[in-house]
Order: structure tokens, then C-alpha cells, then sequence
């Protein structure tokens, strides 16, 4: 199985019942053996050029693990999809998206270290003139 990251970008009117359009495209990934493992909604954007004479979008992004032949299979399912205007997949660099985690966990750490941000006591003194 791999990994693949699915940006889905559904018609604007679907923004007050989304759960319908969702339980479809959830069910078309399942129903070629992949399997929904995290699924984020950033909710209604504005997009940078109009798609299909819409000027706004709900954007939603899934991550799921599927096997490879099954990502030509939902990308035709979705090409006919009426509540999706439209997609990306990806697969994600997951030795990339490891070290980015571990370079951040250990400039964390190393702030952590530092301890608290000292304020400039500029603004002290203007208060006492």
C-alpha cells in the first residue's frame, strides 16, 4: 500500500451539506482498496482563477493509503463527479516529511533550552520622560 495525498476542491454550494459529497468521494477511495487515514477541511477559499465559472471553492484534503492501481481508477470516478470541480494527488516524500519533523522537533527543543524571550525595555523608558 502507499500513501497519497488527495486535494479535493468541491463545488461551493456544497458548503452547508458537504457530509454527502464526502461519504461519496470516501466511498470511491475505499471501493478500490484504499483506506482513508486523515482528512482535513480548510472550508470555502477563494480560488485564483474561476473553474468552471466558480470563484470560490471548499477545499478538503484526504491522506490515504492505496495501492497504486487504484489511483487511476479514482482519478476517471472523480473526473465525473459532479460535486467536485477539482482534484490533485500526490505522493508524499515521506523521508522528506520525517527530517522536516526532526529538524523542527529539534529546533523546539533547542528554544526550549534558551528559555523564556526577553521583552526590550525601550518602551520603560519612554514612560518615564
Amino acid at each position: 500500500m502507499n500513501q497519497y495525498e488527495i486535494a479535493v476542491l468541491y463545488h461551493p454550494d456544497l458548503e452547508v451539506d458537504l457530509s454527502k459529497a464526502e461519504e461519496r468521494v470516501t466511498k470511491i477511495f475505499t471501493s478500490n482498496g484504499g483506506k482513508v487515514v486523515k482528512t482535513d477541511n480548510w472550508g470555502k477559499r477563494k480560488l485564483a482563477y474561476p473553474i468552471k465559472k466558480q470563484e470560490h471553492a471548499v477545499y478538503v484534503f484526504y491522506t490515504v493509503d492505496m495501492p497504486g492501481e487504484g489511483v487511476r481508477k479514482v482519478e476517471n470516478t472523480l473526473n465525473i463527479t459532479d460535486e467536485v470541480i477539482r482534484f490533485l494527488i500526490t505522493k508524499p516524500d515521506l523521508k522528506a516529511v520525517a527530517k522536516a519533523e526532526a529538524t523542527k522537533a529539534e529546533k523546539a527543543k533547542k528554544a526550549a533550552e534558551r528559555g523564556p524571550v526577553r521583552e526590550d525595555d525601550s518602551s520603560d523608558k519612554d514612560d518615564e520622560e
